[in-house]
């Protein structure tokens, strides 16, 4: 009976180590894991620090053999890339397990902790836990050093606009703004008669082609230049060039339709007055308030120009007005303005205040006017008028006086406007004087038609103070629900939930407006010299 509890509470078998003599369990190497491990190491030839190369410009990873990746810090993406780098070693072992281990941001090191498996000596498997350094290094990759360059493109956009105000190049400007649409171009640069975009590809350069189309009446022509060719893969490099022409019609233009065109758009009258550019040209017949749009093929199948230049603005007081009320409609007329009240006035140049010389038309601004007031408009009566389908019309059906829209004091305009926009960050050739004008009119536009005003980013300026209506003398405004606020946020800002806030979002020390955009203030400005 002792003898049986005896070999029943027997212990398992224990041997010595042939190397420290230290009892262990068997093993078909009959040592121990300390002395095994001092004699073999697993992980030779892995190495322990690796180099990777990071793009600081688009924030890539270099994988090669010639790519670059996008990859999040400790994601799982970088976790591949990492291990791709000791690809060929690791396939000697067995990876059991691999993880990050927590770096600074900022201190240029990825630690990865690998654990790996390796049958040695008659059979014994040993794992072994190790980390591996990786060292970014800062390297620029293609793209990033072709923008940098300023000299490579792959494709040019060269978008132009026949005419001398650039009204629909401002409003152009900030739909690419509003929509992101300048981010993929290599630089932008300003010319007298419009911009020109360059791109790294020719997609990117499609991509904006197609942009323009849906957001101003335009049409475009494409080349391609053969730079180089390779006979033996069959490849070819070129260089791809768009050409792009907007309807040299822009805001407040006086314009003759052909008889034809006219006819087509419910029988208006020939002349006519753009109220504004859009994806179409809206036209309004300041005799009847009929209004009509004209898209980019119905343009180029029925072209028209503007009759007089924005220069040949003169100022005009009202001296009577009176609104119409029974508005004569022909067969087939198209839709009636509903936001414009048609009006009969006498007007005379303050240019010719001491004659007695007056001028009667018809306006479709009778909802502003009142006697006394100051309007703007063209005198075709006094105006050389040098256009084809003008010659063609009665000298009855021509009016005397076209009214464009009711004039403000601009100096109290520009000192209450509490908004600004942004501008494209270009390069420019000159400078003109007469861009500050044009750019003022396009401000006040945006404040006058609310349209336009839906598909502008107009941010609010905080250093200007907002002033009361009591002396605004009427003119519109925008108001502060319709403004965005332009955030800026940097690493000064007090406060302990803003400073962890900013560590736990790891931003930069300022987060700006967006690639290629620069704030802009509304304060007395040019196109050329914003």
């Amino acid at each position: 009976m002792e003898y049986m509890t005896e070999s029943t509470n027997r212990s398992p078998g224990h041997i010595l180590c042939c190397e420290c003599g230290v009892p262990i369990s068997p093993n078909p190497a009959n040592i121990c894991v300390a002395c095994l491990r001092s004699k073999v190491d697993i992980s030779q030839g892995i190495p322990k620090q690796v180099s990777i190369s990071f793009c600081k410009q688009c924030q890539r990873y270099f994988q090669p053999p010639g790519t670059w990746i996008q990859c999040a810090l400790e994601s799982r993406e970088l976790l591949a890339l990492c291990l791709n780098k000791i690809k060929a070693p690791l396939s000697k072992v067995r990876l059991v397990d691999a993880g990050f281990v927590w770096t600074e941001p900022h201190s240029k090191r990825l630690k990865v902790k690998l654990t790996i498996q390796k049958e040695v000596m008659n059979g014994a498997i040993l794992q072994q836990v190790f980390v591996v350094d990786y060292v970014v290094q800062c390297q620029m990759c293609g793209d990033c050093h072709r923008v940098e360059a300023k000299d490579f493109w792959k494709a040019v956009i060269q978008v132009r606009q026949k005419t001398l105000h650039k009204k629909t190049f401002y409003y152009l400007e900030q739909l690419i703004l509003k929509y992101g649409m300048h981010q993929n171009t290599l630089r932008i640069k300003e010319i007298h008669d419009g911009l020109d975009f360059y791109y790294s590809s020719k997609q990117h350069a499609q991509k904006m082609v197609e942009f323009l189309q849906c957001t101003v009446p335009c049409r475009y022509k494409a080349s391609q230049r053969l730079i180089s060719q390779d006979i033996h893969s069959n490849t070819y490099n070129y260089k791809s060039t768009f050409s792009v022409e907007i309807v040299p019609v822009c805001k407040d233009n006086v314009v003759c339709l052909s008889p034809k065109l006219a006819q087509s758009l419910g029988n208006m009258n020939q002349i006519c007055v753009c109220i504004r550019v859009t994806s179409a040209i809206h036209l309004i017949d300041p005799n009847t308030l009929q209004v009509a749009d004209v898209d980019g093929s119905t343009f180029w199948n029925h072209p028209f120009n503007s009759l007089c230049h924005p220069k040949q603005l003169e100022e005009f007081i009202v001296m009577d007005c009176s609104i119409v009320r029974d508005i004569k409609r022909g067969a087939g007329a198209g839709m009636i303005s509903k936001k414009h009240t048609l009006g009969e006035v006498w007007v005379q140049k303050t240019s010719e205040l001491n004659t007695d010389k007056q001028y009667f038309c018809r306006t479709h601004l009778g909802h502003l006017l009142n006697p006394g007031d100051l309007v703007l408009g063209f005198d075709l009566a006094n105006c050389n008028l040098n256009d084809e389908h003008v010659n063609k019309m009665n000298s009855d059906r021509v009016p005397d006086v076209v009214l464009i829209k009711k004039s403000y004091d601009r100096t109290k305009r520009q000192r209450r406007r509490n908004w600004k926009l942004k501008e494209l960050a270009r390069e420019r050739e000159n400078m003109d004087t007469d861009d500050e004008r044009q750019y003022q009119d396009f401000l006040e536009d945006l404040e006058e038609d609310e349209t336009i005003r839906k598909n502008v980013n107009i941010y609010r300026d905080s250093a200007i103070p907002v002033e009361s209506d009591t002396d605004d003398e009427g003119a519109p405004r925008i108001s502060l629900a319709e403004m965005l606020e332009d955030l800026h946020i940097s690493q000064d800002a007090t406060g302990g939930e803003a400073r962890s806030a900013l560590e736990a979002a790891d931003l930069e020390s300022k987060v700006t407006d967006g690639p290629g955009t620069v704030a802009h203030s509304c304060k007395p400005s040019t196109l050329g010299g914003r």
